[in-house]
């Protein structure tokens, strides 16, 4: 088995878009619309990828604190320069948990956590 996307309901499809294109910096693969008043959008340029709908029919989206979205990144102190850039608040960390990984937290615009996190 092999393991395709995961899939997050937006409120916002452009202010999502901007979130994972210039903070996370996945690039968009695909953009369609999928009905009346529902747009879909994949994300990534491997085979996993992030898939974005936002469907103007469902008003009251909780994204809940059940998920977390990780990201690998090269540097985690670039990472954190360009979160501060953005005005995004950090609401865990910088924490390193064991002597091979350290990470932080955010929220997307949507309320979805996602960890940044340095291999070392």
């Amino acid at each position: 088995m092999k393991f395709l996307w995961t899939t997050i309901l937006v409120k916002d499809m452009e202010e999502t878009l901007k979130f994972y294109q210039e903070v996370v910096g996945l690039k968009l693969d695909r953009r369609f619309n999928a009905g009346h008043e529902m747009e879909i959008c994949f994300l990534g340029e491997d085979d996993t990828k992030l898939e974005v709908i936002c469907n103007k029919k469902f008003k009251n989206i909780d994204a809940g604190n059940a998920v977390t979205l990780g990201f690998k990144v090269d540097s985690l102190d670039e990472m954190i320069q360009l979160i501060n850039k953005k005005g995004i608040e950090i609401k865990t960390g910088p924490v390193q948990p064991n002597p091979h990984i350290k990470y932080f937290i955010v929220q997307d615009p949507n309320g979805i956590k996602v960890q940044f996190a340095e291999q070392i």
